[in-house]
């Protein structure tokens, strides 16, 4: 076999390959023994007819095509590690020469990843929020904490601001009532925002029996978007009755003595959420500079696939659980077709370009992923799945994922690098000494399924 690599662009190449017809032996005995199995001939056993007799009744040319779509992958292959390529995806074929006895001649086009070159990422300089934890913010805390414990009592009186209204909805939209627009018994606190706009001043002032009709877009169902005349009523009112923030409340919430302690824990679970987001923070805007810095050729195939996956994506699981389609989200997002297409692009080229250099960035610093680092990372994917990690440990070994899952741990470690290297302050001027935390690297975006299957290909 014969074979040579005709660069196109930087981002595809062009395969010329030519083999001697002897080498075709192989897939030509596998032809004959396919099709032996896959016909009858009247006087021969199935599986022993001769080759010439095969030739005679169906055609040479049938042996050779079977031969030649067993041949190609195989040659294929061999041309792609001769030329050290990287490629991407699947190859455009074209059969360019067959001479039966002779040679086989084909040209293959693909998509390989480009050379990148890593910029000097030592001077990235960004800034970042300041931790800070007012007393307001450890008040809010702990009122939702005592929001928790409070309980409710029946109480005869016009409803307010802050009570528990159990009340009967009925909605209609051009004087007809909905079939998915009618609910009985729903608790509701006013003022909390839960339900429909226009609702807390509809009930506001009614007591126990009364009723009140409003009207308001609505925000989910058959008829979401539009406007309904939705009527309530209610059938019950309670008071909320909050516990008193003491050393008691301590105790029963929590597993402190005193009022102060929680107080205290409070703002400490507080700043550590804000020292993670700060670190997440530190890492998006690295990657930011990052990505500005260096020069990455994106194969245009690979974007298309990746735009389309995400398309795909978005309206198929996300928008389906959400019954949305793609023109009513936009609709509600205020954005255009064209827009939504522009933003998509834009991100798929974020994530193709991230994935390249941090893959880039691997290989330079020679960073390897242990079996304790992708067990944690695992374990962090299936929580937010929602699937037992065993579970999502089956589901990664049958769908062949686990490539992915080390891509993703050694990507978050590349970034780690990265983020060490550079200078990162706060709001206030100060410098941010970040822990090394691989849970916020492994935040940083990169293809969707498409683009990752076509990059470990």
């Amino acid at each position: 076999m014969k074979s040579a690599v005709e660069t196109l662009n930087p981002t595809r190449v062009r395969l010329s390959i030519e083999v001697p017809f002897e080498e075709l032996k192989d897939s030509l005995d596998a032809a004959y023994k396919k099709i032996n199995q896959q016909v009858t001939v009247k006087g021969f056993r199935k599986g022993k007819i001769p080759s010439r007799v095969i030739d005679q009744r169906f055609g040479r040319g049938a042996v050779l095509e079977e031969a030649v779509n067993d041949a190609l992958p195989k040659f294929y292959t061999e041309a792609v590690n001769e030329g050290e390529l990287n490629v991407l995806g699947q190859p455009e074929v074209d059969i360019t020469e067959l001479k039966d006895g002779e040679v086989l001649a084909f040209t293959a086009e693909v998509d390989v990843r480009p050379e990148i070159e890593i910029p000097d990422y030592s001077g990235i300089e960004v800034t970042v929020d300041a931790i800070e934890v007012t007393d307001e913010d450890v008040e809010k805390a702990v009122e939702q904490l005592r929001g928790r414990f409070a309980s409710t009592n029946p109480v005869e009186r016009a409803a307010a601001e802050g009570d528990v209204v159990t009340i009967d909805l009925e909605a209609k939209v051009e004087g007809e009532v909905l079939e998915d627009g009618v609910a009985e018994g729903v608790s509701y606190t006013i003022g909390s925002g839960e339900l429909l706009e226009g609702i807390d001043e509809a009930v506001t002032g009614l007591e126990a029996g009364g009723e009140a009709t409003f009207t308001s877009q609505l925000k989910g169902g058959s008829a979401e978007g539009k406007d309904a005349e939705v009527t309530v009523k209610v059938s019950a009112v309670a008071a909320r009755e909050l516990p008193e923030l003491d050393d008691d409340f301590a105790q029963m919430a929590s597993e402190f003595d005193t009022l102060e302690e929680l107080k205290a824990d409070s703002r400490k679970r507080l700043e550590s959420t804000k020292q993670y987001d700060q670190a997440t923070q530190a890492q998006e805007r690295v990657l930011e500079e990052l990505l500005k810095l260096a020069e990455v050729p994106i194969p245009e195939k690979l974007l298309a696939d990746e735009v389309q996956t995400r398309k795909h994506n978005l309206e198929h699981h996300q928008l389906g659980q959400m019954g949305l389609t793609l023109d009513k989200y936009l609709e509600i997002q205020g954005k255009t077709a064209e827009e939504f297409e522009a933003e998509t692009s834009e991100q798929a080229v974020k994530g193709i370009k991230t994935q390249f250099i941090l893959d880039e960035l691997v290989n330079k610093e020679k960073l390897n992923v242990n079996q304790e680092e992708l067990t944690e990372h695992l374990m962090r994917r299936a929580a937010s799945s929602g699937m037992s990690p065993d579970q999502f440990a089956q589901a990664v070994v049958e769908g062949g994922q686990v490539p992915m899952l080390v891509g993703e741990v050694a990507r978050g470690k590349a970034l780690a690098v990265v983020v060490e290297a550079a200078k990162v302050v706060d709001t206030n001027g100060e410098v941010v000494e970040l822990e090394d935390d691989e849970d916020a690297a492994e935040t940083t975006e990169a293809p969707e399924a498409a683009a990752e299957e076509k990059t470990e290909a």
